[in-house]
């Protein structure tokens, strides 16, 4: 019997978004560990293990400095090295909005180009912290394990630290790494880039929140989808009628279809 692979998600340090994406991984098929940053660090070989690690949500470090950047300092000093060898083997890894942003401090989103960092995440153009529902678009041209089959999507974002910034001369190369775009612009990002990928599609980094749709009940539109939420519960003054127009259903919560990907992708 094949056993469900192991997904390390980290947590600690102002990490908050551990235990919604532990739920996620354990619904569509891996067995997720929660570890402390500092536990991590006492033993940074028990990586290998792991066939994913997730860098959650949050306020790493209370975005003290700029966002990520304390987390991928601690990181970079006893973790460094094994995490670029346990992601030039195969194995995943994926950061979500902090997480995205303590990849793009450690350098390992974009790749980067003669050792030299090419982007940042820097403050909102607007200035503001963002939290709204967003139209999500994937290029297909770009390969990543987590966008596997899935063309368009919506999820939450909630971030002031989310444009992403080109260095001068570099937009062709970091644009070669775009997977995901947002469908319209909410933050001043390059070429309205949402998410990164690497040369080889095992690393995702993005700014919108995977773990945070789940369930149906979690869209702000869901009482007017046709969803298994709605058709399955024949009690709720909510359902959806014939004489209501209703969205298109995806085959399941936008989330879980992108922890899904990854999970297919280990077979």
């Amino acid at each position: 019997m094949m056993t469900n692979p192991e997904a390390l998600v980290l947590a600690g340090d102002g990490i908050n978004c551990e235990v919604e994406t532990a739920y996620a991984l354990s619904t569509t098929g891996f067995t997720p560990q929660l570890v402390h940053v500092s536990d991590l660090l006492d033993e940074p070989s028990m990586i290998k293990k792991f066939k994913l690690m997730v860098i959650p949500g949050g306020f790493s470090f209370g975005d003290e400095i700029a966002s990520g950047k304390v987390l991928a300092l601690k990181l970079k000093d006893k973790f460094d090295e094994l995490l670029k060898e346990y992601v030039a083997q195969g194995s995943l890894l994926l950061g979500t909005c902090n997480g995205f942003q303590v990849l793009v401090q450690l350098g390992i989103l974009p790749p980067p180009q003669n050792n030299n960092h090419v982007a940042s995440l820097i403050h909102n153009a607007t200035g503001r912290f963002v939290d709204r529902w967003v139209s999500l678009v994937v290029d297909p041209k770009v390969k990543c394990a987590f966008l596997s089959g899935i063309e368009r999507f919506d999820l939450p974002v909630r971030h002031g630290e989310g444009q992403l910034k080109v260095a001068p001369g570099m937009e062709s190369y970091v644009t070669s790494f775009a997977c995901l775009r947002y469908g319209n612009d909410i933050n001043g990002s390059f070429d309205l880039i949402a998410g990164l990928t690497n040369n080889t599609g095992n690393v995702f980094g993005l700014m919108p929140h995977p773990e945070a749709f789940v369930r149906w009940t979690q869209h702000p539109a869901w009482t007017s989808m046709n969803s298994p939420a709605l058709e399955e519960n024949s009690t709720t003054s909510l359902k959806t009628s014939a004489a209501v127009a209703t969205l298109p259903r995806p085959a399941e919560p936008h989330g879980l279809a992108i922890f899904r990907s990854a999970r297919k992708s280990i077979d």
